[in-house]
């Protein structure tokens, strides 16, 4: 895993990106937040060198993402199961936590394939056509994620005393609505925010970015 940091100053962002994220896309989410932005890319994504075997595991991800110093928290996807997972471990951790179209809990997540994720990418063709590459050099991530979950108990998140607000999906197959439910409800202060499209990040990115902006500021 490798950092870029954006910004300076307080507070400190941790900003995981999700599954075949480009390096663009992993930035959507640090937009217009305060203080220093620590965006974090993962192996096989972006400039990061290509994963070592066996490394796509939440908790592995999880101690990657613990390395980084920060306040604040946000993961997309595959980020934010990997932020539940450090949570369950060191509840207090983050002051605020956000988490975007989580795609597993405690219950495993079907099986999926590169394919599936290609087909299912919306947006402009550039953006497009930078997801399909990106996701060429994810095959093992494909085999060893399906099957895994984020917690194997919802109730090891009852500690979590900070706010953590969920972003979900109506209608994407890959981000379930009732994941994101599921997820709010497991955090004592959860807050659960469903956008009404299959693609919010796509949608209504202007929407999720004043929304950020919001409950980071307090």
């Amino acid at each position: 895993m490798i950092t870029h940091s954006h910004g300076s100053g307080s507070p400190v962002t941790l900003v995981a990106h999700g599954l075949g994220a480009t390096p663009g896309e992993a930035r959507i989410p640090a937009s217009g937040l305060p203080g220093t932005r620590v965006v974090v890319t993962l192996p096989s994504h972006g400039d990061a060198p290509d994963a070592p075997a066996g490394y796509w595991d939440y908790g592995r991800i999880a101690a990657d993402l613990a390395t980084v110093p920060a306040d604040h928290a946000v993961g997309v996807s595959l980020g934010a199961g990997a932020l539940v997972r450090l949570l369950s471990l060191e509840p207090d951790r983050f002051r605020r936590v956000a988490l975007l179209l989580p795609a597993v809990l405690d219950q495993p997540r079907q099986p999926f394939t590169l394919q599936q994720l290609s087909d299912l990418t919306v947006g402009p063709p550039n953006y497009v056509a930078e997801r399909r590459a990106a996701l060429t050099r994810l095959e093992a991530a494909a085999e060893q994620l399906p099957g895994q979950v984020a917690v194997p108990d919802a109730s090891m998140l009852a500690s979590v005393s900070a706010p953590v607000l969920v972003i979900g999906a109506v209608g994407d197959p890959l981000h379930p609505e009732d994941v994101a439910k599921a997820t709010a409800a497991a955090f004592p202060g959860g807050e659960l925010w469903l956008i009404d499209s299959p693609a919010p990040m796509i949608t209504h990115r202007a929407e999720v970015r004043h929304r950020l902006v919001d409950f980071f500021a307090g």
